[in-house]
């Protein structure tokens, strides 16, 4: 029996990487039984074939896992972002990373096509919030020796709305790399889907990366499974206040005495990651709570 890792799933086979060759697997009926699906970056066991192939046996314990897109142990989260065209709504980088922040995940905040815009805004946002932040252009190269160095010796999932260049920038960062890229439609301000499913790639800077499609793959739905009390934990630069608040239980919206709004009025906090932050708690309240025990 073998170890290895997924790196694409695709009608029924699992491309499992050993570390020397990638085997094609299809499960074995157990897993079926156990309801467990394989997901790329789970770390398997499978059993090598005569003709080639193998059966995959087990799947390894996971620090994490994603339902859309579907991938497991990611180490960060490479979240690419734009001020030029598409312009990208603050709101849909703190969604996806409240929710890598509930799953114990690092993220990254790539800001591509700064020869076009200079991403200024974004970048002193999300460093201010404490995030890894980098301004980087696919097309000069800028930027892309510290996203390696950012990357390397780990799994990052790269992710964003369509259009902002997350293959054209993993095409940048290695040069035997060719996913296929898009070009932004003028009239709807947004790109072509180029990435069909989820893939692990291996770099030549020793970083493992998965491409996925646009944001629209990560929905809020599954982020709905945990309480609303415990989003303020998914802000990382609420944590210095939280305990702080006049009343025990703040909900750090509009209440008086709240630690986390007087760091927004002083500057501390982003109003808008604060906004991004009500907007998501007001979604989490929304959900009656029969609902949140039956999707769990």
């Amino acid at each position: 029996m073998a170890e290895g890792v997924i790196m694409k799933a695709l009608s029924g086979f699992y491309y499992v990487d050993d570390g020397s060759t990638t085997t094609a697997c299809r499960g074995r009926g157990k897993l079926r039984l156990e309801n467990t699906t394989p997901l790329v970056g789970d770390r398997v066991r499978f059993t090598p074939l005569g003709d080639g192939s193998g059966a995959l046996e087990e799947i390894l314990p996971r620090k994490n896992q994603f339902y859309r897109p579907a991938v497991a142990n990611i180490d960060q989260l490479v979240i690419m972002a734009s001020e030029a065209i598409p312009v990208t709504d603050p709101f849909l980088i703190d969604r996806v990373a409240a929710i890598a922040e509930h799953k114990g995940c690092e993220c990254v905040i790539c800001i591509n096509k700064c020869d076009l815009a200079s991403g200024e805004t974004l970048e002193q946002i999300y460093a201010a919030a404490g995030f890894p932040t980098l301004r980087v252009s696919a097309k000069t190269g800028e930027g892309l020796e510290a996203l390696k160095e950012l990357i390397s010796g780990k799994v990052s999932c790269f992710t964003g709305n369509s259009g902002v260049g997350k293959s054209s920038i993993l095409n940048g960062l290695d040069p035997n790399f060719s996913l296929a890229t898009g070009d932004v439609s003028q009239k709807l301000g947004r790109g072509k889907h180029t990435t069909r499913h989820v893939e692990l790639h291996r770099l030549s800077c020793g970083a493992l990366v998965a491409d996925t499609p646009g944001f629209s793959s990560f929905d809020v739905d599954r982020m709905e499974l945990c309480q609303k009390e415990e989003l303020q934990d998914c802000f990382r630069e609420f944590r210095p206040y939280l305990g702080k608040c006049r009343f025990l239980d703040c909900a750090h919206g509009k209440e008086k005495g709240c630690a986390v709004l007087q760091a927004v009025e002083e500057g501390i906090i982003p109003r808008t990651r604060h906004e991004s932050y009500v907007r998501l708690y007001q979604q989490l309240q929304a959900v009656p709570d029969w609902k949140r025990k039956k999707k769990s």
